[in-house]
C-alpha cells in the first residue's frame, strides 16, 4: 500500500528537474523575444516607418508562425519533440542576430517572416514538451506556472530591451537577445522528453478537430492582446509615462495570480475561472483607453494581469484536455496558431485604427474583441465541455 502511494505521488509530481529546466528555458527564450516589443516599433520609426508599417512588421512574424505551427504540431506527434526544439532554437538565434544587418523596411519584413518560422517551431515544441511533463491531475497548476515564466518574460523583456537600447544601442540590444536565446538552447539539452512517438504509421496529422471550437474565443482574446502589447509603448510615450512600468506591474500581477488561478481551475473547472477573468480583461482595456497618467496605466496593468493572466492558461488547459493523448502536439500547435493569428492580425488591424483614429479608440475596439471572446466561449465551448464530461 505504501509503495502504491509512493508511485502515485511520483506520477503526480510536478516539480521535476525536466519541468524546471524547460520552464527556465521558456523564460529566457520569451525574454529575448519580448525585448523587441517596445524597441522594434521605435527602431522602425527611426528607419522612417509609419504607424501602419509598425503594425505590419509586428504582425508579420505572428502571421508567418501561423502558417508553420499546424505542420509543426503534426511533426511533433509523429517524430518527437527534441529535434524540432533544437533546430527551431538555432534558426531563432540566427534570426535574432540578423537584425543587426537590416538596412530597410523590406529587408526587415523578410527577416520577420524567417523569425516567425523559427518562433513557431521552437515555441510549439518546447510548450508541448512541458505539457508532456505535467501530471493530468495538476494540469491547471502546471500550466499556470510555466505560463507565468513566459508572461513574466513578457514584462521583463521589454524593460531589458529598453534599458539596453537606451544605455548603448540597438545592435547591443540584439546581441543580448541572442545571448539569452543561446542560454535557452543550452537549458533544453538537460531535459528528458517523456513523450515517445508511436512506431509504425508514417502518417502526419496536421488538424485536430476536437479543439477547433476553443480556438475561436482564444483568437479574439489575442486580437486585443496584440494591440495592447504593440501599442502600449507608443501610447505611454504620448501621455508621458514609462511603458516599462505597465509591463512591470503586469508581470508582478501575473506572477501572483497564475498559480492561484491554476489551482482554482483544477478544483472548480476552467469555466469557473475563464468567464470572470475575461470580464476583468474588458474592464482593464476600458480603463486603459481612459488613462491620462501613471495611475490609470497601473490600474489597467493590474486588472489586465488578473484577467488575461487567469484566462489564458485555463483556455490552454481546455485544449489539452479535449485532445487525444497522442495529439498534444497538434493541440498545442492549434492553441499557438490561434494566439499568433490573433496577435498578428490585432497588431495590423489595430495599427490601422490608431492611424485613422487614436489610441483610445484602439483600446476600446480591443475591449469589444474580448466581449466577443466571452460570447463565443459561452456558445461554443461550454456545451462541448458538458458533452466531454458526460
Amino acid at each position: 500500500m505504501a509503495r502504491e502511494r509512493r508511485l502515485q505521488h511520483m506520477k503526480e509530481r510536478l516539480w521535476t528537474k525536466s519541468f524546471i529546466v524547460m520552464t527556465l528555458a521558456l523564460l529566457f527564450l520569451f525574454t529575448a523575444f519580448y525585448m523587441l516589443y517596445p524597441t522594434l516599433p521605435l527602431f522602425i520609426t527611426q528607419m522612417g516607418g509609419n504607424q501602419q508599417q509598425v503594425g505590419l512588421a509586428m504582425g508579420a512574424l505572428m502571421l508567418s508562425s501561423v502558417i508553420f505551427r499546424p505542420i509543426v504540431g503534426g511533426l511533433l506527434d509523429r517524430f518527437g519533440r527534441r529535434p524540432f526544439m533544437i533546430g527551431g532554437l538555432i534558426v531563432f538565434i540566427i534570426s535574432m542576430y540578423m537584425y543587426n544587418w537590416v538596412g530597410g523596411i523590406i529587408m526587415l519584413m523578410g527577416l520577420r517572416v524567417l523569425h516567425g518560422m523559427s518562433w513557431a517551431v521552437s515555441t510549439t515544441s518546447m510548450m508541448t514538451a512541458v505539457t508532456d511533463m505535467i501530471p493530468s491531475a495538476r494540469r491547471g497548476e502546471g500550466m499556470g506556472w510555466f505560463s507565468t515564466s513566459m508572461t513574466v518574460a513578457m514584462a521583463i523583456g521589454p524593460m531589458i530591451g529598453l534599458f539596453v537600447m537606451k544605455g548603448s544601442s540597438y545592435q547591443i540590444m540584439f546581441l543580448v537577445a541572442v545571448g539569452l536565446s543561446i542560454v535557452a538552447l543550452l537549458l533544453t539539452l538537460f531535459a528528458q522528453m517523456p513523450y515517445k512517438p508511436l512506431k509504425g504509421s508514417r502518417k502526419i496529422q496536421i488538424f485536430e478537430k476536437s479543439v477547433l471550437p476553443v480556438m475561436v474565443p482564444i483568437f479574439f482574446l489575442f486580437i486585443a492582446y496584440g494591440g495592447m502589447t504593440t501599442f502600449v509603448p507608443l501610447f505611454a510615450n504620448e501621455i508621458h509615462v514609462n511603458s516599462g512600468t505597465f509591463f512591470l506591474v503586469y508581470a508582478a500581477t501575473l506572477a501572483l495570480i497564475r498559480p492561484l488561478a491554476g489551482k482554482l481551475s483544477d478544483r472548480k473547472g476552467e469555466t469557473y475561472v475563464i468567464i470572470p477573468s475575461l470580464v476583468i480583461t474588458v474592464i482593464a482595456l476600458i480603463i486603459l483607453s481612459c488613462a491620462t497618467d501613471l495611475l490609470g496605466v497601473i490600474v489597467a496593468a493590474v486588472l489586465y494581469g488578473i484577467g488575461f493572466g487567469s484566462a489564458q492558461p485555463a483556455l490552454q488547459a481546455i485544449m489539452i484536455r479535449l485532445a487525444p493523448e497522442n495529439r498534444k502536439g497538434a493541440a498545442n500547435a492549434f492553441f499557438s496558431t490561434a494566439t499568433d493569428l490573433g496577435i498578428g492580425l490585432g497588431a495590423i488591424l489595430l495599427g490601422i485604427v490608431s492611424e485613422h483614429l487614436n489610441y483610445q479608440a484602439l483600446f476600446l475596439v480591443s475591449a469589444c474583441s474580448v466581449v466577443l471572446s466571452i460570447v463565443l466561449f459561452m456558445l461554443l465551448v461550454i456545451r462541448l465541455l458538458k458533452i466531454k464530461t458526460n
